[in-house]
């Protein structure tokens, strides 16, 4: 991150679009409200060097964060200085959400990234999107299919993060 760092980074591994549709609209909220944001894939992020702000997330398999949210990470971790970051996992299906425990990988990330705040938010399972043995998984553990992501959460966490950026550095 330079000196002049003054954009944030909204990124988030997908393995079949869903969380990066959630991405998308944390960085729709972050520009309504005055924040510079750029949204990029993971995998895309050449340069960290321009962030202020960093709000990554990234889907849930079988408890863990996918590899290029995991990979993004460690290389923010790695900055210095540090930008300010958040996290976000999503995954959780059905009423009530399950799994309700927090991704094995995620305290370990909050720690080397020193993130503000972790959230999860509610995923949606598209059946016809997944692989044999995905499918294999959600009949065994008997998750439901659906869109389970609450927008009016999402949108509210944004405008969070957007009125904590705004008070701390002037973003134009």
């Amino acid at each position: 991150m330079s000196e002049s760092a003054t954009s944030t980074l909204v990124s988030a591994g997908s393995k079949h679009g869903s969380t990066a549709e959630i991405a998308e609209r944390i960085g729709r909220v972050l520009l309504e409200q005055g924040v510079q944001t750029e949204v990029i894939a993971p995998e895309e992020v050449t340069d960290l060097s321009p962030y202020r702000g960093v709000v990554l997330g990234s889907a849930v398999y079988a408890g863990h964060w996918v590899p290029s949210a995991r990979d993004l990470a460690r290389r923010v971790a790695l900055m210095s200085p540090k930008p300010d970051v958040w996290l976000f996992s999503s995954g959780p299906i059905g009423d009530p959400p399950k799994p309700e425990e927090d991704p094995v990988d995620v305290q370990a990330i909050q720690e080397t990234t020193s993130a503000r705040e972790h959230r999860v938010f509610s995923g949606k399972i598209d059946k016809s999107e997944l692989s044999f043995p995905e499918k294999a998984v959600l009949m065994a553990v008997r998750a439901p299919e659906g869109d389970f992501r609450e927008w009016d959460e999402i949108e509210a966490w944004a405008g969070d993060i957007a009125r904590t950026l705004k008070s701390e550095v002037i973003y134009t």
